[in-house]
């Protein structure tokens, strides 16, 4: 259980006199070393509608890290990924590469934005076309693909298959090898979830390219790339349209739109109960018991930023 030490000593921002200044993304800040190696270091920040929230969620970045570095050693059956090693629960180093201007949005289910855009009339997603009589949260006939921008500032916006060719943000080869790789990543990891008793809704990936191979990057399969639903009951909840019992960071996006919040301009972002916060680390903690089959065990790291450039220093 955590305390109220861990709640005020959680990483909201590195920092660090004696490493370059890192490239500081919604949840992750990157420190460039040397060799074309990156150190990605997973803060406890927590986004949501493309929005920093003022309050981190303790350890969060120690699972998402630990999540990821997970299910890149699975991923890398199916292609190559960016990690080289995780030398503390918080860091990742990685090999550096020219991140693709789109990210690959993968659904298996109508859930989360698409339902909200069908929900709305809508009957075409990022190109896809959409039957109609669909209700929340059920299976599509077939995984979609809803690519998005990669906004540098505001909103990320969905973009059509057709309108990336358009714009020539990948060549036709490449999109095609994205397609069939992104496909195959959702269908080894909703079997890998199916394992453990867990749906894989939907989920984010991210594509560099190094030396001419198309490269997995940034996180893959952690609940804040991802949805899950627990699979136990699923169909009773659909049925009776319950809402699903789920792992992922919806909730988070839940609470916020009941407090008033959902990224629209003048919208104060809420501030989080102690109470919540602890909530979420409990909820970010269960689905990493229930994706790896190990009990999370948090390492409390006392002043990070000082010890930074020792971990890192076997690369720098």
């Amino acid at each position: 259980m955590i305390n109220e030490i861990d709640l005020a000593h959680s990483i909201h921002q590195t920092n660090s006199e004696t490493l370059p200044a890192p490239y500081r993304g919604k949840v992750r800040d990157v420190y460039k070393l040397p060799d074309d190696v990156l150190a990605i270091v997973t803060t406890d920040r927590v986004s949501a509608f493309d929005h920093i929230l003022p309050q981190t969620i303790p350890y969060k970045g120690q699972i998402l890290n630990r999540l990821a570095g997970h299910a890149f050693v699975h991923a890398s059956k199916v292609m190559p990924t960016h990690m080289i090693d995780i030398p503390h629960p918080n860091v990742m180093i990685a090999r550096a590469c020219r991140i693709l201007p789109i990210e690959i949005v993968v659904r298996g289910y109508l859930a989360g934005h698409a339902w909200r855009e069908y929900e709305s009339g809508k009957r075409t997603l990022c190109g896809v076309s959409l039957p109609d009589g669909l209700v929340k949260n059920q299976k599509l006939p077939e995984p979609i693909i809803t690519p998005t921008t990669k906004a540098t500032e505001g909103h990320d916006e969905d973009i059509s298959e057709d309108q990336i060719l358009q714009q020539g943000l990948v060549s036709p080869d490449l999109w095609n090898t994205i397609k069939s790789r992104a496909f195959h990543l959702f269908e080894t990891g909703s079997q890998q979830a199916a394992e453990r008793g867990l749906i894989l809704v939907d989920t984010k990936y991210e594509f560099g390219v190094m030396d001419g191979e198309l490269i997995l990057a940034d996180e893959v399969h952690t609940p804040d790339s991802s949805r899950f639903f627990y699979a136990d009951g699923y169909e009773e909840r659909l049925q009776n349209g319950e809402p699903q019992k789920q792992l992922s960071k919806e909730f988070v996006r839940e609470w916020l739109v009941k407090q008033g919040f959902s990224g629209k301009a003048g919208q104060q972002i809420p501030q989080m109960p102690d109470e919540f916060r602890i909530e979420v680390y409990e909820r970010y903690a269960e689905l990493y018991k229930t994706l790896t089959g190990e009990s999370f065990s948090p390492v409390y790291t006392e002043d990070f930023n000082l010890q930074l450039p020792e971990i890192l220093k076997p690369w720098l």
